[in-house]
């Protein structure tokens, strides 16, 4: 049997990360890219389609190369996300892959489809939660810029019923790292989902540092993700963020993930990639920071963030 597909004791066992080979304990996700793309397509990017197996497989062994144990993949339904191939990849790699439900902004749907899914969401949601072949192991949403549009609430709405059905973490894509208040009133205020199971991305795209502690202080995790060709911006103010955050006793709050969203950033295409962030952040963050922050950010809060009590 392929160790990560070794069966847990049972219910008792506590929570428990939901890859896709099975649910593990939290503490065998070792060290973790926190948010990023394996697989991923959208209208938005014609071209440039995350879609090769063989590519997705040769980051993840350079990641594992590195000293990776983990990745979580944000891409949600209908964006391209074969968690099929992530299955067959992580049983190749010997990565421990989660896979994620949701939706994103409605600019990346056809209305049609839309349209046809909108009673039924949640169900869809709990479904690949619980009992699909390839079970996900979070649900994604999106807020727009600086606020939330019907859609965005929809889904929200809907990815809060399917929390309370499942206990799954929820993900959050923040449109140029803002709207954070927003979001957490819809899901955490309206939908009533505790805010330790909130993810809120992309908060380093914005430079506001006092949304950063705020959004902290709510007690939602915090991912900072990139390095990339698309958002190089937030590389330069990602240690101000980090240490304003690890000064105000937020550290337990901080992920960091590649956010690899096209072939070119891919350290196969030329780009960062996944490898970087053990390579050459981890270290540095070890060396402004300290060891023992490194090891909270990449090892102890991710086992926890992506961690539930499956219901």
């Amino acid at each position: 049997m392929n160790p990560q597909e070794a069966p847990l004791a049972g219910p008792a066992a506590g929570p428990v990360v939901r890859t896709v080979l099975g649910d593990v304990p939290p503490g065998g996700l070792g060290v973790c890219d926190a948010h990023d793309h394996l697989f991923l397509r959208s209208p938005l990017l014609p071209g440039q389609e995350l879609a090769d197996p063989v590519a997705a497989g040769a980051e993840l062994r350079a990641f594992r190369e590195a000293g990776g144990g983990a990745v979580v993949q944000w891409t949600p339904r209908g964006m391209g996300r074969r968690r099929g191939e992530l299955a067959a990849l992580a049983r190749a790699t010997g990565v421990r892959l989660v896979a994620a439900t949701g939706l994103h902004q409605a600019v990346h749907y056809d209305p049609e489809l839309l349209g046809r899914i909108r009673a039924e969401l949640a169900g869809l949601f709990v479904e690949d939660l619980t009992t699909a072949p390839v079970r996900a192991g979070l649900i994604k949403v999106a807020g727009g810029f600086h606020g939330l549009d019907a859609h965005a609430r929809w889904v929200m709405a809907a990815a809060a019923e399917a929390h309370h059905a499942t206990g799954a973490p929820v993900a959050v894509h923040l449109e140029l790292g803002t709207g954070a208040p927003a979001v957490l009133d819809v899901l955490c205020g309206e939908g009533e989902v505790p805010p330790d199971r909130v993810i809120l991305g992309h908060l380093g795209r914005s430079a506001d540092v006092r949304a950063q502690l705020s959004a902290a202080r709510s007690g939602a995790y915090l991912a900072f993700d990139g390095p990339s060709r698309a958002h190089h911006s937030t590389d330069w103010r990602l240690f101000d963020s980090l240490a304003a955050l690890a000064e105000a006793g937020h550290t337990d709050r901080i992920l960091l993930g590649g956010d690899t969203t096209t072939a070119a950033a891919r350290a196969v295409g030329g780009g960062p990639g996944m490898p970087y962030l053990l390579s050459t952040l981890r270290p540095a963050l070890a060396a402004e920071l300290g060891k023992e922050f490194a090891e909270r950010v990449f090892v102890g809060n991710p086992a926890r963030a992506f961690a539930a009590h499956w219901r």
